[in-house]
């Protein structure tokens, strides 16, 4: 595999449609309130992109390090499989983490300059802080996913700071109610992530990663991983019956995918052998962001229908 290929590798490309839900929701409820602007858009699907391939890279070479990826039943790290060096990754990594950088302040720029200078330092420290929390996940002495802080994390920056900052982009203000939506995209996060920990919790147990997986146990993290998948239809509904009365059957097109998930979650429940658990991380994925945007197409039915 040449250089090029192995970074195309290590960038870990399928985890994009995952990230890019939380914009999209906050894109799409934007859009329907008539805040929406297409420059924003485009920069804050770039800058989440940057996020995601820095924290894909981090994992990599954390894990790496610490000889954690040895017995990987997952994918193939590239750190660990000899495709990239040490001091390649580290120069990926300060390549990378530079651009996310750029790229935030680029993001901030059109959002709140010239008008609203007082969010623009503000959201600077959260893009510091988003950038930091993809670093040391793995990386560092005490890195906070080996002790089962992982998917607080994702639930933070891949639900709550992404919906709900997003649209604050746009809007220039807070909405409470926004939390019920950003909430369902950080329980379906989190729900990847756990399947992530199932899938690798007897190589994470052995080299002292206690994953919230770990710690539960296989039977409680399925059973954990249930309830995961289940509250971002109940949520995203109380949502739409707080925030758009009258009901129109538009808004619920989301809840087709109750039919999809219906026997994922099952078969998820009967899986013994945690190998077998990699197929749905894909699956809930791609899930996910058909879920955004059958939520978002229904909510702009007027532009979509």
């Amino acid at each position: 595999m040449n250089t090029f290929l192995a970074w195309i590798y290590a960038s870990r490309l399928r985890t994009l449609p995952l990230s890019l839900s939380g914009i999209l929701m906050g894109a799409g409820i934007a859009l329907k309130k008539g805040v929406f602007d297409v420059s924003i858009f485009v920069m804050a699907c770039v800058t989440t992109i940057l996020y995601q391939v820095l924290s894909n890279l981090a994992n990599d070479y954390g894990d790496g390090v610490k000889g954690t990826d040895k017995n990987r039943i997952g994918p193939k790290r590239a750190l660990e499989s000899g495709m990239l060096s040490k001091s390649q990754m580290k120069k990926g990594l300060i390549v990378v983490g530079v651009l996310s950088f750029i790229s935030t302040i680029l993001l901030l720029y059109l959002s709140f300059i010239p008008n609203h200078l007082d969010y623009f330092f503000g959201f600077i420290g959260l893009g510091i802080g988003a950038i930091l929390a993809a670093l040391f996940y793995t990386m560092g002495k005490n890195p906070y996913g080996y002790h089962g802080l992982g998917d607080a994390f994702v639930f933070l920056f891949f639900g709550l700071v992404s919906v709900v900052g997003s649209f604050f982009l746009y809007a220039k203000y807070f909405d409470w109610e926004l939390l019920l939506p950003a909430s369902a995209i950080g329980f379906f996060s989190v729900a990847v992530l756990n399947l992530n920990n199932m899938r690798d919790i007897e190589n994470d147990e052995v080299s002292g990663k206690k994953t919230l997986a770990v710690k539960m146990g296989l039977k409680y993290a399925k059973i954990y991983e249930i309830v995961l998948l289940n509250l971002p239809f109940f949520l995203t509904l109380i949502y739409i019956l707080i925030e758009f009365p009258p009901l129109n059957y538009y808004y619920m097109l989301f809840l087709l995918l109750i039919f999809v998930f219906a026997p994922l979650r099952r078969e998820i429940l009967y899986i013994n052998e945690p190998k077998k658990f990699d197929p749905y991380l894909k699956k809930v994925s791609l899930l996910t962001l058909v879920f955004v945007i059958l939520f978002v197409a229904g909510l702009n039915y007027e532009l979509v229908f």
